[in-house]
């Protein structure tokens, strides 16, 4: 899918979209609780990069449980950066919030960020190429030794068990009262439009655009976490 379809379909899914994938609720909470742990450490007043935030979900956790931090939000889609904005404001910390209608690589430098997250955006870039290119423009807007948490979905796609992960992950996704028409989208999407490449080729992506091995933290059926932080010598 190429950049202005992938926009497109967000600016259209946007006003529905935290109602369409609320059954699937669990696990992003589950998700944003180990985030908070991981990025605990992090200074009172660090700077947050939120890259493809979307309607804002781990932005709004990470915004209550860390008043004082400064939050970049960057998303292509207007629509959805709009329903970020109506969360922050909702939120109380519309003041803390700058939000970037764009592509990561029409961001500024600087200043520089201490972290970001990135969840279920880099599955959509299918030329590897690309998606180092992506995890490097992460890279240089962070901080040497800046954290980065990143989530995709990812199996080896010729092994038996993606069968069996993709099979329960579709069950998943019904019974928590996802639409029938969204679940088929979405397995034609899975097929077509989204990268699910193994643990491993994620992990030497994210290493070759300029991060320390990547540690993976996170795993829900077909969704994978990984932390990492950005080599001093870059």
């Amino acid at each position: 899918m190429q950049p202005d379809e992938l926009k497109a379909l967000f600016d259209q899914q946007a006003k529905g979209y935290d109602q369409q994938w609320s059954g699937m609720a669990p696990i992003r909470d589950a998700l944003h609780m180990l985030l908070g742990s991981l990025f605990a450490g992090l200074q009172a007043d660090a700077r947050m990069l939120c890259v493809g935030v979307g309607t804002g979900a781990e932005l709004g956790y990470l915004a209550a449980r860390f008043p004082g931090w400064q939050f970049t939000a960057v998303d292509p889609s207007g629509a959805m950066l709009e329903k970020c904005r109506e969360r922050a404001v909702q939120g109380g910390f519309l003041s803390r919030c700058t939000f970037h209608e764009g592509y990561l690589d029409t961001l500024p430098l600087q200043p520089a960020h201490d972290a970001a997250t990135c969840f279920l955006v880099s599955q959509f870039l299918l030329e590897r190429q690309a998606r180092v290119d992506f995890f490097c423009e992460i890279a240089r807007r962070l901080e040497a030794g800046g954290l980065l948490a990143t989530a995709d979905l990812a199996s080896d796609v010729q092994s038996p068990a993606y069968e069996t992960l993709l099979r329960t992950w579709m069950t998943l996704m019904s019974s928590a009262g996802v639409q029938p028409e969204m679940l088929a989208r979405a397995r034609e999407a899975y097929a077509r439009d989204v990268a699910i490449l193994s643990t491993e080729q994620v992990g030497r992506i994210i290493e070759q655009a300029g991060f320390e091995t990547p540690v993976q933290f996170f795993q829900a059926g077909l969704m994978h976490g990984w932390v990492s932080t950005v080599r001093r010598d870059e």
